[in-house]
């Protein structure tokens, strides 16, 4: 059972992809808690199951699933026990929504940008005709940082900036309580990305919409981050503050991450981490960052627990045991 004062809940939550040369264990046993209001970024190297980790809670399944299990808790409620249908009409794009990665290629060329923005709300029957439909989407384009007249404009007149930022409005046009962001300025050039982060920090500001924030970019992140989330190889090994992981990281993998980042405010030898990690086809048993970590020792020859090490800071290590 949930606890009722936190937002989202994942436990032990499983997605296996069906491939030729096996099962992919994409996402493994992962489990976490979140409040409202906080926004979390979550990191990794590619491949990690970040992006899965978000289609998995938000039931975004390709056709060759293999295995999906775990529970995913909202507001107390077990969402993984309803049908498709139900989780389609009540939870997803309702009350978590998505902006995937490279979202601004994904607009219709041929429909208005204003219609595909206010589309949710007619497809969940929120508002009661296109009118009032295309009064909220200027409501949100508001928020976004985007004039209304660009409601009838084409996805071909608007810049890249612009058109993420209307991706972003349709994410917010339900108003959700969790939005997940894969990669959102990844395609972006630098001052670009630098709006659309400072649009995030506003909305996160007066809106208190709950931000799960996948990316690769440690350094932007961290002005939105409050709270900073870790994967590797399918598996989720350190959740904490933001500041006290940006500062003081505590998993090895973690800590050659951050080691790995260049800084203004210290000069600094950047490292980065020996080897690769392990394939998912066939992961090795214990600890995977075990092959690839400096503190190995017999341990890490099981698997450790996702562990409560105090401050509100969870990490998968046998050295915090």
């Amino acid at each position: 059972m949930a606890s009722p004062d936190k937002l989202l809940r994942v436990e032990n939550l499983a997605l296996h992809f069906r491939t030729r040369r096996g099962p992919v264990q994409a996402v493994d046993g992962v489990s976490f808690e979140l409040k409202r209001g906080p926004a979390t970024v979550v990191v990794g190297e590619s491949g990690c199951g970040k992006s899965t980790l978000a289609r998995a809670i938000l039931r975004l399944l390709p056709r060759n699933v293999d295995a999906y299990r775990g529970h995913v808790w909202l507001n107390g409620t077990d969402v993984m026990t309803l049908s498709e249908e139900a989780f389609r009409r009540q939870v997803r794009w309702v009350r978590m929504s998505l902006v995937s990665q490279a979202a601004m290629n994904s607009l219709n060329p041929v429909i208005r940008i204003g219609d595909q923005v206010a589309e949710p709300l007619r497809v969940h029957r929120i508002a009661t005709g296109k009118k009032e439909a295309l009064r909220q989407a200027g409501e949100v384009f508001r928020l976004v940082g985007v004039s209304k007249d660009f409601l009838g404009r084409y996805p071909f007149e608007l810049s890249g900036g612009m058109r993420q930022r209307a991706v972003l409005a349709m994410a917010l046009i339900t108003k959700p309580d969790i939005v997940f962001l894969d990669e959102p300025t990844s395609a972006l050039d630098v001052l670009t990305q630098t709006n659309i982060m400072n649009v995030l920090k506003g909305i996160k500001h007066d809106l208190g919409v709950t931000f799960i924030l996948i990316t690769h970019d440690i350094a932007t992140s961290s002005e939105l981050a409050n709270r900073a989330a870790v994967m590797y190889a399918g598996q989720l090994v350190e959740l904490s503050d933001a500041r006290l992981f940006f500062r003081e990281p505590l998993h090895p993998y973690s800590q050659k991450l951050m080691a790995s980042v260049p800084t203004l405010r210290e000069d600094k030898k950047l490292e980065f981490i020996p080897g690769r990690p392990p394939s998912l086809l066939e992961p090795p048993t214990g600890c995977r960052f075990a092959d690839r970590c400096t503190s190995r020792f017999g341990k890490c020859e099981e698997e450790p627990p996702f562990r409560d090490v105090g401050g509100d800071r969870w990490v998968k290590c046998w050295l915090h045991a």
